[in-house]
């Protein structure tokens, strides 16, 4: 959804943006070549950093790249002396490049360690599933995952690691095959454990409301944050969170007047999207990944 992304933000010369999730770097070069604009880009993920050093000599003194987590854009900010922004960018969840190096772990389609974590640091996803009690493990992908046969997927990981542990993505997968129906829809039965572990893996959900936290602190008056997620967990979290900042509770009703001028006297922000906006046909033609993609957006109002 780069042209869309690229409308709402509305890059001009001379503002401070911040893209959260650098990735490959589309949206930050995108946002770069539509504006004589200063962009910061954040990535948890060492490798993306390494890969953005060709685009920063594209555009000298206008990217920076920045390690770190986008739920920590504040400090990382202050860090380098920025204390408000004209927008901030964030396209959840995993990346491409992430999705297609099979020794990362992140999919089934091909084989590869068990790992999934972002960073290369701290517990992977084979410590998880080869450590969690039948009880967490099962909560963890109906909670996560939206797993509906949760439990029995534990029961049959729990069963199979008394054999021998978890080493591969494709071991983990045959053996959710085993115990699980086809998905009617043609989804692989293996895809919502998978997005639960990598989720656990990398506090993603937990990432997702440190950084809108974030980001509506250090937007400027008349800035802008668009957020574009991939699946109803995200989405949940990034359309309650913009409808409160915008004044738009459930509390707010028509039929309390009182109820609603608080909401619209104590707003600091309006949407841009009063609906998700979602990919083109001709987009998802091309790249069905971005089929499910939903971008919601913000503008803080003037102070």
């Amino acid at each position: 959804m780069l042209a869309e992304v690229l409308a709402t933000l509305a890059p001009r010369d001379g503002a401070t943006f911040l893209d959260g999730t650098f990735g490959g770097g589309g949206y930050s070069a995108a946002i770069l070549s539509s504006a004589a604009c200063t962009l910061y880009a954040v990535d948890r993920d060492p490798d993306a950093i390494a890969r953005g050093a060709s685009l920063v000599d594209r555009f000298p003194g206008r990217l920076h790249l920045v390690e770190g987590r986008f739920g920590d854009m504040a400090a990382l900010m202050a860090d380098r002396g920025i204390t408000a922004l004209d927008g901030v960018v964030l396209d959840l969840g995993v990346s491409s490049y992430q999705i297609d190096e099979a020794d990362r772990g992140f999919s089934f389609r091909t084989d590869g360690p068990l790992d999934m974590r972002m960073e290369k640091s701290g517990p992977s996803a084979a410590d998880l599933v080869n450590t969690l009690p039948e009880r967490e493990l099962a909560d963890m992908l109906w909670e996560l995952g939206e797993e509906r046969h949760s439990r029995r997927i534990a029961r049959k990981i729990i069963a199979a690691r008394g054999d021998a542990p978890f080493e591969t993505t494709l071991q983990l997968a045959e053996a959710i095959h085993m115990v699980m129906p086809r998905d009617p829809s043609g989804m692989d039965s293996a895809t919502r454990s998978f997005q639960a572990l990598r989720l656990r893996v990398n506090d993603e959900l937990g990432e997702v409301e440190r950084g809108l936290e974030a980001a509506v602190r250090l937007l400027a008056p008349g800035g802008r944050l668009v957020v574009v997620s991939f699946h109803s967990l995200e989405d949940r979290i990034v359309k309650r969170f913009m409808r409160d900042a915008a004044g738009k509770a459930p509390g707010a009703s028509r039929f309390d007047p009182a109820s609603l001028v608080h909401a619209q006297k104590s707003a600091e922000f309006r949407l841009l999207t009063n609906t998700a906006l979602r990919p083109s046909t001709a987009e998802t033609d091309t790249n069905p990944r971005a089929r499910s993609a939903r971008l919601r957006a913000i503008e803080r109002l003037a102070a």
